[in-house]
């Protein structure tokens, strides 16, 4: 599947896959080879290829990029009515899942701008006492630049989902 072409797409699907149950899996393989899954809610994509993460509470994931920093996320929308809708009819109107492959960077001070996008994706929950135990004040990050996408396919319910595939 083309990264490029499909981008936006991509980025709706993670959209809908946060508003849906709030995180991502992002694996990564530990120095002995051991697969790992870390679920986070803080990857924002931005240009074609690109995001960032906040790393704030994970304590494996550096230090396997130590040995490793090649990771997939995957994303699904998890919506209730999106799948009812979707097996009532027999096939998904937008894809339901997917994974991007790509490498991690070093962590970084996250500009204003990135905090920024942060704080308006939670903003909806900015009241809460678990925003303020988790979610605030996130100041690192981690840029990734992916370069490959794999569509989840789910057989004959996603045979119309992704262009360029």
């Amino acid at each position: 599947m083309d990264l490029i072409s499909n981008w936006n797409e991509v980025k709706n699907l993670f959209k809908d896959s946060f508003k849906s149950s709030f995180h991502f899996s992002i694996a990564s393989v530990s120095e002995n080879g051991e697969p790992h899954v870390t679920p986070v809610g803080s990857l924002i994509l931005g240009k074609p290829g690109q995001g960032i993460y906040f790393e704030k509470f994970p304590q494996l994931l550096p230090l396997y990029f130590k040995s490793n920093n090649r990771v997939c996320i995957m994303a699904v929308n998890s919506g209730r009515w999106f799948w009812f809708k979707s097996l009532f009819k027999g096939e998904f109107s937008t894809p339901p899942a997917v994974r991007l492959y790509g490498e991690v960077g070093t962590l970084r001070k996250a500009t204003n701008t990135e905090i920024a996008l942060w704080e308006k994706r939670v903003k909806s929950v900015s009241f809460t006492k678990g925003h303020a135990l988790i979610w605030r004040g996130m100041s690192q990050v981690r840029d990734i630049k992916f370069d490959r996408i794999e569509a989840v396919n789910i057989g004959q319910m996603t045979r119309n989902n992704w262009k360029n595939q």
